[in-house]
């Protein structure tokens, strides 16, 4: 990682000093033994609209920053050997290439992939990976409603929120303005710490409360009442369910269809170029 950070560096300050070098014709602002600084390098960063005072300051610290960067770039020049030199010039100019052929790599894959992961594929990754897709966290299907405990139809709602038919939801969902909060999507899996955060009421010492299957849950807060229904549950170490784990499963898919793209595009580029003769070994 250090080493990264270090080319990064190299690479972005000896590329500001050669293009800094280029602009021999505009009018120089600054200069460091041999090199300078002109106006046209600095247009860039000032922004529309900036006051007098902090176009100023902006500018005082480019031209600091510049400054600081030339110095060292020449002290580097003078007492570092010519073979380290010309090791530091390599590993600039690899990573120069390394950074035009990954953003070009890039554009081709994102024009020419799917990113489209049927479900049968994804079913088929998941039955051949069970095993990695343990759960570290238990997760339930639930519906829950806060409510007033005072409020005039509690005993209704609740007798409705219980049995749930359709007639329940329509009724429950036409009436929802009366409700402080409430989820009636009892059918996709959420994390019992998400509930947690969600519901106050929820603590450590209740909690194992909603870890019962096809529970009802009744708690209280200063608030009112919270009605819950558990329909299913699952504790840790149980194979998470393919809804659950589906969005990781595309990103996997995905990104192995990227590595096969990304060989095949070497392969392909390389054999065009030897057919279109851009490409030649010389014996």
């Amino acid at each position: 990682m250090r080493i990264k950070h270090f080319l990064i560096g190299l690479f972005v300050l000896v590329c500001s000093c050669d293009f800094i070098k280029k602009s021999v014709d505009g009018t120089p602002i600054a200069r460091v033994n041999e090199n300078y600084l002109y106006q046209e390098d600095i247009e860039d960063i000032l922004a529309e609209g900036i006051s007098k005072e902090d176009s100023t300051l902006l500018v005082q610290n480019f031209i600091n920053k510049w400054a600081t960067q030339q110095l060292f770039v020449d002290g580097a020049k003078l007492n570092l050997s010519e073979e380290k030199q010309e090791a530091f010039n390599k590993l600039v100019v690899q990573y120069k290439n390394d950074l035009y052929s990954k953003a070009y790599i890039e554009a081709l894959v994102k024009r020419s992939i799917d990113t489209t992961v049927p479900l049968n594929e994804a079913q088929q990754y998941y039955e051949a990976n069970k095993e990695v897709f343990k759960l570290n966290e238990e997760l339930l299907k639930f519906r829950y409603v806060h409510i007033d405990e005072n409020i005039i139809n509690y005993d209704d709602i609740r007798t409705r929120f219980k049995r749930y038919n359709d007639k329940d939801k329509k009724l429950l969902d036409s009436i929802s303005i009366q409700f402080k909060s409430y989820s009636f999507n009892d059918s996709i899996w959420i994390k019992l710490s998400h509930v947690i955060r969600k519901i106050p009421a929820v603590n450590s010492e209740n909690k194992n409360q909603l870890l019962k299957k096809s529970n009802f849950v009744q708690l209280k807060d200063s608030l009112g009442v919270y009605l819950m229904q558990i329909n299913d549950v699952l504790v840790r170490n149980d194979t998470a369910p393919l809804e659950y784990v589906k969005p990781t499963i595309d990103q996997i898919v995905i990104n192995k269809r990227k590595l096969e793209l990304i060989k095949e595009l070497e392969k392909d580029i390389t054999k065009d170029a030897i057919k279109n003769k851009q490409f030649e070994i010389y014996n």
